[in-house]
């Protein structure tokens, strides 16, 4: 798993690529928590190359959310694939977030 973030401003781009699985998930999470400090503005977490989403990687996403919305910030979450967005929508994640 590889996350790649830019900074603009009050814009955070933070581009996932590969699997978000539990291990990756572990391995992640400090690039998440520095998500967390940009929460203040705007998220956008570009899922164009997520292959797969875990429980975990939810979690992560969720903790996000909730980061932004203590600090006014929100997440947008672009780009699913087919099977990501099937996720999102089991777990009713999918009334959680403003999607692109």
């Amino acid at each position: 798993m590889e996350i790649n973030i830019n900074t603009q401003g009050k814009e955070t781009v933070a581009t996932l690529c590969g699997r978000l699985d539990t291990l990756a998930a572990q391995e992640s999470a400090a690039q998440f928590e520095a998500l967390q400090e940009k929460a203040r503005g705007t998220v956008i977490l570009d899922c164009s190359k997520l292959e797969y989403i875990s429980s975990s990687g939810l979690r992560l996403f969720l903790t996000l959310r909730k980061a932004a919305d203590t600090k006014g910030g929100k997440v947008v979450v672009k780009d699913l694939s087919a099977d990501v967005r099937n996720v999102f929508m089991i777990t009713g994640f999918m009334n959680l977030f403003e999607f692109q």
